[in-house]
């Protein structure tokens, strides 16, 4: 971290070029700025940097690279970066360093995993600031780590990507989890191995990891990649083994940060404390009770901490009740394993569906969920895809696939869902996808959604009154 003096490249002028350049000026580096998108730079004019879009490699004099962590390792400044023996960093890295320069370096709880990361981070920073720590939920949740280390806090509750692990080489949490592993961002990352390895470097340095013992590749990454001297604790959806957190009729419960792990455990919640409901979302919570109790929360905070937790928008939200259905956005199931797990989580379901699938299969999730199925609407360049799979898996359920050129797509994805729907059913936004070929992001998927019940019950309220 001496760079007072020294060269310094950010690549990529995004979100974190702009959280890394004042940070690097402070540190008494000469900053430099590339990003292919020149539009993009200029949002940085006036942070005392130079602008220069389109570098293909590092200029003269360049002592480190940071890199924002949506460029992939082959992007060719960061590969010529590489073969002049420059090391590239990410801001997560870069996080990590400056707060060791603090007097009292903050403690970093480091979550990851394919999915439920942002709802396990909401609920540690819960329990943390319910047990009276000074705590904030940062990282991939919205919330720059650098910023929150720049703010001074005791306590970082930290959501990583596997794009912000791969650049992360010193990264010492106290505790970790990678809370499950599942086909995603396969393209970025060239193979599922390569997608493991990047979530283990979670734990190569970790004091206390934290794994979810019914999932392979969560246990096999601890296994892998827990220092000999790393605490493991495990956490699992039945009854818990000796250092390990579980759930107990309806209680969840701990039998590791105990006094005497092997005759006793402590009651953690009960299941009716953990929102959104599912089994997905209790497996979320131990993770989350686990790395409070790593950094010696008591019970009654992790419980007071569950009931006080907001669930993040798009995520099993709850939007309406029309005619005895419940509607749900969980638009933040981008991939099937986190469509999978809020699937499990109802009965009976007319489920919306469709998007980006990036390459992966849906023939093992359609299969497992396919007696809860109503029926299917499907959007989006991948709808084919998911409706062969249902065709093979579940051929009696109906499936209406909308045509590419509807003006109001989400809306006519309600409206053919509601014409399926019975008292009892939940019409289910749970794509599998990503929304990038008919939205900006899943945020505005999921706000489609809301609006399109809205419009849906403001119909409903409409011909209620016309008929009274």
């Amino acid at each position: 971290m001496l760079l007072d003096g020294k060269t310094v490249l950010v690549a990529g002028a995004g979100v974190t070029g702009k959280s890394v350049v004042p940070v690097l000026r402070e540190l008494g580096a000469h900053v430099t700025v590339t990003d292919g998108n020149a539009e993009r730079l200029e949002e940085l004019a006036g942070l005392g940097a130079e602008l220069v879009p389109g570098l293909s490699e590092p200029p003269p004099g360049t002592a480190l690279v940071v890199t924002s962590p949506g460029w992939r390792p082959t992007s060719p400044l960061l590969v010529a970066a590489a073969a002049a023996g420059i090391e590239v960093i990410g801001d997560v890295e870069l996080a990590w360093r400056l707060g060791q320069l603090r007097e009292h370096p903050p403690s970093w709880l480091v979550i990851t995993g394919t999915n439920g990361k942002t709802t396990t981070v909401g609920m540690l920073e819960s329990m943390l600031r319910a047990g009276g720590v000074d705590a904030v939920a940062c990282g991939n949740v919205g919330y720059a780590v650098l910023d929150a280390v720049r703010a001074g806090h005791a306590v970082l509750a930290v959501e990583l990507s596997s794009f912000q692990l791969h650049w992360s080489s010193t990264l010492a949490p106290d505790a970790s989890v990678v809370l499950n592993l599942a086909e995603d961002h396969i393209d970025w990352h060239g193979s599922m191995e390569e997608y493991g390895a990047a979530k283990g470097r979670a734990h190569d340095r970790s004091r206390v990891v934290v794994h979810n013992a019914q999932d392979e590749w969560s246990t096999r990454l601890a296994e892998e990649h827990a220092p000999a001297s790393a605490r493991r604790v495990g956490f699992r959806l039945d009854t818990p083994s000796v250092g390990e957190l579980g759930v107990v009729e309806d209680l969840l419960v701990d039998r590791a940060f105990v006094a005497d792990p092997a005759t006793s455990a402590e009651e953690l919640a009960t299941l009716a404390d953990v929102r959104p409901a599912g089994p997905h979302n209790v497996a979320n919570a131990l993770a989350a009770a686990a790395l409070a109790r790593a950094h010696g929360v008591g019970t009654e905070a992790v419980v007071r901490g569950l009931r006080e937790y907001q669930p993040a928008p798009h995520r099993a939200q709850e939007v309406a009740e029309l005619g005895g259905v419940r509607y749900v956005n969980d638009s933040k199931a981008t991939n099937p394993h986190a469509a999978g797990g809020s699937l499990r989580a109802h009965e009976s379901i007319v489920w919306i569906a469709g998007g980006q699938l990036k390459g992966a299969s849906v023939d093992e999730l359609v299969a497992s969920i396919s007696g809860r199925l109503r029926g299917v609407v499907l959007l989006g360049v991948d709808s084919p895809v998911i409706a062969a799979a249902v065709a093979r898996h579940a051929p009696d359920v109906p499936v209406n696939s909308l045509r590419p050129g509807d003006d109001e797509p989400m809306t006519a994805a309600v409206d053919a869902a509601s014409a399926m729907a019975r008292p009892g059913d939940v019409v289910l936004l749970a794509p599998a996808a990503a929304s990038l070929d008919m939205f900006r992001n899943y945020g505005e998927r999921g706000d489609a959604f809301i609006a399109a019940v809205r419009v849906l019950a403001g119909g409903a309220a409409g011909a209620a009154n016309d008929g009274s």
